[in-house]
C-alpha cells in the first residue's frame, strides 16, 4: 500500500476515535469547560476560548506521540 494513502487512512481512524472520545469525555470529564478556560458573555454575545483544555489536550498527544515513536 501507498504510505501517504496508509497514512492518511491511520490519521482518519485517529481523528474517529479523537471525536468520539471528545463527546463521550466531554460529559464525564468536563472538557471544555475546565477552570482557566476564557468565557466572556454579554447581553447577546459569547466568547470562549479554552487555553486550559488545549494545553491539557496537547500534552496528552504529545505523551501519545512520544510513546509510538518510542515503540516504533
Amino acid at each position: 500500500m501507498n504510505p501517504i494513502a496508509k497514512g492518511m487512512i491511520i490519521l482518519g481512524v485517529i481523528l474517529i476515535v479523537a471525536g468520539l472520545l471528545w463527546q463521550i469525555g466531554g460529559r464525564f470529564l468536563h472538557l471544555g469547560r475546565l477552570p482557566g478556560d476564557i468565557v466572556v458573555e454579554r447581553e447577546n454575545f459569547r466568547f470562549y476560548f479554552p487555553v486550559v483544555t488545549s494545553i491539557l489536550i496537547s500534552v496528552i498527544l504529545s505523551l501519545v506521540f512520544y510513546l509510538l515513536r518510542f515503540f516504533r
